[in-house]
């Protein structure tokens, strides 16, 4: 049960399914949202995999930001991340590191007429971050969450599972 500082969950939280790994089925030990939310947008590069046409994956490294409930990114048209997004917009997206994890399940979609808010804060949250913003974002992907895994270092007492309504 969350407490009553907690913040609204956004969607189910539960637990994974992952039979052999000790997650207990009880909810204390999960993680919040607010704390997973503030690992997505605080971090500076995260990995972006992709599906190729022949069912092979591609994962790389990219600058991205996490605003407003969702992960924008940008993709030069002739890579293979958007040759692969634009066959298969189905992807995944990860933060670097291993002790404080967050991995985002979602379809990328191309972002298309902007409205001058939604610049204004990738702006804002751009220039913040790396030091660098642009108000041309039109063209840029956008991955709003259909599952959200997360864990920190304690184990498997906090692993955490979030399912959002798509």
């Amino acid at each position: 049960m969350v407490g009553r500082e907690d913040p609204p969950e956004p969607g189910m939280r539960d637990r994974p399914y992952a039979p052999g790994y000790g997650i207990p089925s009880d909810h204390r030990g999960m993680l919040l949202w607010g704390n997973v939310e503030e690992r997505l947008s605080s971090a500076r590069n995260y990995w972006v995999a992709t599906v190729r046409a022949d069912g092979r994956p591609h994962a790389t490294p990219v600058w991205g930001l996490w605003v407003g409930g969702a992960f924008y990114f940008g993709a030069g048209p002739g890579t293979r991340k958007a040759r692969n997004l634009a066959a298969n917009p189905n992807v995944v997206v990860h933060l670097e590191g291993g002790k404080e994890v967050a991995i985002v399940e979602g379809a990328a979609e191309v972002v298309a007429n902007p409205g001058p808010d939604l610049v204004e804060r990738l702006f804002v949250a751009s220039t913040a971050e790396y030091g660098t913003g642009s108000s041309d974002v039109e063209g840029s992907y956008v991955v709003r969450p259909r599952v959200v895994f997360a864990w920190s270092e304690g184990g498997p007492r906090t692993f955490t599972r979030w399912a959002f309504d798509c």
